[in-house]
């Protein structure tokens, strides 16, 4: 499909469609870039019906393996320099695996971009996008789409596609006419526009007339209605990515900012470029039975651009039965800017990439507080909101995913450096504290990239010439791995309870000797801790714990709610990461006059929930 003519959006929306979940925040997000996470080769991991899957060449990693790509110098800069292009993940690759996903406990799929980009763009992560109606054929075709998309439907998966609005590929190449450097003329943001050389034709040349007409599908960019002269602002790259009106003007890198239209929120004016794009995406949702999407750099966007799209996709997606399909938008610049843009916007919720991973990592590491990281839910007198309300379906939590802009040049993996043994409950306290729960592809696998490069937060897991742990040609869907089965075994409790997912949330108070008691805190600079919180729903309490401690056994006396979990009531474990305590007991007791609380002991590194006995 070459224009928004060519769609028969009749046809495609007579049909049934896959209904959006009662809850979002009952699910658990699972999020991999395409490229990264399969191939469909590898050999000896459990198929969507839980066989073991037939064929495939790429075998299991062992430990032995890791490091088997770091040989020689020359063999580790070819390993390094593959982490920067295509890999070879594909769409049929990654619905081989929906079984795993399923075993694992995940119910939604946050799928990276899979529109076509510059043929001659090494652009893998899919954000650089040339043709807004085509599928990379790197990672296969639309019909693989709307198979995975179906794949993951019949086990009960549902799937969000990452979207971009603000910007295409480098679809055009400028004549920047100021700023010369050693390297030739900059064309940095200053607020006037620059002319164009070109559109970029199937070579990465600017050889065709810019804002002329253009017949070849992998020179400048598609639909053909963005071809127009005025689709693009052509203002130059963002230097200075804090400063308004630059950061909403301006280009990412080399990408290509498109213009999406002017005014102020309640009137603006929505430009042609915005219509299209809005309407191409609404394509993809009829034709792959699409559930969500995650709506890249909103920072970036006016906020009328955002609402006018919010409204249309929302309003596609009910007339075709979709009553909650959900938008979820990156918003950098802080939380209070991604809560006043929700609201402003209409979208359902805000990825937390701000202050939620740092507190989320560093507590579990025992370098923060625990009141940091269960604080930033309780802020409503600044969003005007019960906070169980809100961070309840409204923000999207997770720690380690494929930027990590909170580190700078420092980019690190939770299991880098040594983060394994801990590994498992920061999944726990990802997964049973407020907010809709993302894991990042492999860190149920200890996936521990590093480096001053986004590439190395982006293994490939099927192995191939920039597999995980520094290694090539070894795949890692490995379903008893220790985090992954620790990991399956909690997920199916917090499916199990309704309190675990919409509860209300409480850091609670703990004691040594049953009579001091306060919230955990460092001690010298650390925490070796029982970290415990509980989830209050319906008037009755779930308790859960951590041990930040990965060399020795913690215990303390924790304190509960003094109406809920009154003298003589217990808890019962329902997960323990060491399984012959599930089914053991808590008795609630008064070790102190003002307190109810039970002795909670939990292994080094441990983790487990309670709940009531009755």
């Amino acid at each position: 499909m070459q224009t928004l003519a060519d769609i028969d959006f009749v046809s495609l929306t007579q049909r049934p469609f896959h209904p959006s979940p009662a809850a979002w925040e009952d699910q658990v997000f699972y999020f991999f870039l395409l490229d990264r996470f399969s191939d469909g080769n590898e050999a000896g991991y459990r198929d969507n019906s839980g066989h073991l899957a037939v064929g495939g060449s790429t075998p299991l990693l062992q430990a032995a393996d890791h490091g088997n790509a770091l040989g020689a110098e020359a063999d580790a800069a070819s390993w390094r320099d593959a982490g920067a292009r295509f890999v070879g993940g594909t769409l049929r690759g990654a619905m081989s695996k929906i079984g795993y996903l399923k075993r694992l406990g995940v119910t939604a799929l946050w799928v990276s971009p899979v529109f076509k980009q510059p043929p001659w763009s090494d652009a893998y992560h899919g954000y650089g996008v040339q043709d807004f109606l085509a599928i990379d054929p790197r990672f296969g075709s639309r019909e693989d789409l709307r198979e995975l998309v179906a794949t993951a439907h019949a086990q009960g998966i549902h799937v969000i596609l990452d979207v971009i609005l603000n910007h295409a590929g480098p679809v055009f190449t400028y004549a920047a006419d100021r700023y010369p450097t050693e390297h030739g003329m900059d064309p940095r943001w200053d607020g006037r526009p620059y002319p164009a050389a070109g559109w970029n034709d199937a070579t990465g040349q600017p050889s065709l007339p810019y804002g002329q007409p253009v017949s070849d599908p992998d020179a400048a960019v598609w639909p053909r209605e963005l071809q127009a002269a005025n689709s693009f602002s052509r203002l130059g790259r963002i230097n200075n990515w804090d400063w308004y009106p630059e950061f909403i003007e301006g280009d990412f890198l080399d990408l290509k900012e498109i213009r999406l239209g002017d005014g102020v929120v309640d009137h603006y004016r929505v430009s042609p470029a915005l219509k299209t794009l809005t309407r191409a995406y609404q394509y993809w949702i009829a034709y792959a039975d699409l559930d969500g999407f995650r709506v890249d750099t909103v920072k970036h966007m006016d906020p009328g651009a955002t609402r006018y799209f919010t409204a249309c996709i929302h309003e596609f997606a009910q007339s075709i039965g979709k009553e909650q399909f959900t938008l979820i938008g990156e918003i950098t610049g802080g939380r209070g800017n991604a809560f006043a843009l929700r609201e402003t916007t209409g979208l359902d919720a805000a990825l937390g990439i701000d202050d939620i991973p740092d507190k989320l990592e560093y507590l579990v590491k025992g370098r923060r507080n625990p009141a940091e990281y269960f604080d930033l839910f309780r802020n409503s007198f600044d969003i005007g909101k019960d906070s169980h309300t809100w961070f309840r379906d409204k923000v999207v939590t997770l720690y380690d995913d494929h930027d990590q802009v909170r580190k700078g040049d420092n980019k690190a993996r939770f299991c880098a450096g040594g983060g394994t043994l801990l590994a498992a409950n920061a999944l726990a306290l990802n997964a049973l504290t407020l907010g809709i729960p993302c894991i990042y592809y492999g860190s149920e696998q200890g996936l521990d990239g590093e480096g001053g490069n986004d590439r190395y937060l982006r293994e490939a897991m099927f192995g191939g010439d920039f597999g995980a742990f520094r290694s090539r040609g070894r795949h890692c869907f490995d379903e008893n791995h220790p985090i992954y089965v620790a990991l399956a075994r909690l997920l199916a409790v917090r499916r199990q309870y309704l309190a675990l997912r919409r509860g209300r949330q409480y850091l609670r108070a703990i004691s040594g000797n049953g009579h001091d008691f306060g919230e955990p805190c460092m001690i010298g600079g650390e925490l070796r801790s029982v970290v415990a919180w509980s989830r209050l729903f319906t008037d009755r309490e779930w308790l859960c714990a951590i041990n930040t401690d990965d060399t020795s056994e913690q215990a303390a006396w924790v304190g509960l709610d003094h109406d809920l979990s009154p003298l003589g009531h217990s808890l019962v474990c329902l997960y323990c990461s060491d399984p012959a305590r599930i089914g053991s007991r808590l008795e609630v007791a008064s070790p102190h006059p003002d307190w109810h609380a039970v002795w909670l002991a939990l292994p080094a590194a441990g983790c487990a929930v309670y709940g009531p006995a009755d």
